[in-house]
């Protein structure tokens, strides 16, 4: 009998870690896009440079872990001069903060599509714990003989949350909100 549990035990256990997916995240094709105030309008950026890797279970997205990592020197508003004033000390700070990192804890699916994920987001030094709503796009072969996955996610941060003090008075030029997008493909891990 001990020895017919331990078999099921074993397959159910197999059949399980089979159906985690790792994947890797694409820099190519990902991206960490944001708006924020400016004086009376808003601009906006991408981070072009998103690495990282995400497991999961597309059948139930709860057990998903995710690590991803930004490389702060890819900001790119399109605007070559804006981009070195921003990455200087006053405000994104790049040569003594180099990366912002994120680490999923918890991931509360609601569906195979949507979820609510949790984790330690750090930028400027600074480690808060986020809620970003995301949504599969979607899973599928793509034109090299691979699998890949797509998400979105959307997130509004504060600047001062992570001790940037550039927004201070109503009068300031650029505002404390940053409304950021995730989009994301990964590769599936061969």
């Amino acid at each position: 009998m001990k020895r017919i549990f331990l078999a099921i035990s074993m397959l159910a256990a197999s059949q399980a870690w089979a159906a985690t997916e790792t994947y890797n995240i694409d820099a190519s094709h990902s991206f960490a896009n944001f708006s924020i105030r400016h004086v009376v309008a808003k601009t906006s950026g991408t981070f072009n440079d998103v690495t990282g890797v995400i497991t999961l279970d597309p059948a139930n997205l709860n057990s998903a872990t995710i690590k991803a990592t930004i490389n702060v020197a890819s900001v790119n508003t399109g605007f070559a001069k804006r981009d070195e004033h921003i990455k200087a000390d006053k405000y994104l700070d790049v040569a003594k903060y180099t990366q912002i990192q994120f680490e999923s804890t918890k991931v509360t699916a609601s569906n195979q599509n949507q979820a609510i994920l949790q984790g330690k987001l750090t930028i400027h030094g600074v480690t808060k714990l986020v809620d970003i709503p995301v949504r599969v796009l979607g899973y599928g072969a793509d034109p090299w003989g691979g699998q890949r996955a797509g998400f979105e996610g959307h997130v509004t941060l504060k600047a001062s949350d992570y001790g940037y003090g550039w927004a201070t008075g109503a009068n300031a030029p650029v505002g404390d909100e940053i409304e950021v997008t995730l989009l994301i493909e990964g590769v599936k891990a061969k």
